[in-house]
């Protein structure tokens, strides 16, 4: 089979294409970079979403260790415990009154 002229002056100005054994390895590598399953973008979404997971759970380990402070706040200590009714569910002792302070300019929605 002859090979076209554009191929032959390609191959004579880059002797380096001539080659068969670096045409398939660099049809290779080009298949594992970019189109093959495990291609390098494909790996570098996976780690860019391992990478927000475990930033994701850096986030819920330090709310569940404030939480935890915060309930056992709430078992052993009685003035936290009246200060989170008072201002959670708005109890109130038999001698006082509540009174709630709401801002009129925003719009209820």
């Amino acid at each position: 089979m002859k090979k076209p002229e554009f191929i032959k002056l390609f191959v004579e100005r880059y002797p380096i294409w001539g080659n068969r054994y670096f045409l398939a390895i660099f049809i290779f590598l080009t298949w594992v970079m970019f189109f093959d399953q495990n291609s390098l973008i494909s790996q570098y979404q996976e780690r860019q979403g391992l990478y927000d997971l475990k930033k994701e759970k850096r986030y819920y380990q330090t709310e569940i260790k404030k939480t935890k402070e915060d309930l056992n706040d709430l078992f052993y200590d009685t003035k936290s415990l009246e200060k989170f009714a008072r201002e959670h569910y708005f109890m109130k002792k038999a001698d006082e009154e509540v009174w709630l302070v709401t801002d009129s300019t925003k719009k209820a929605e």
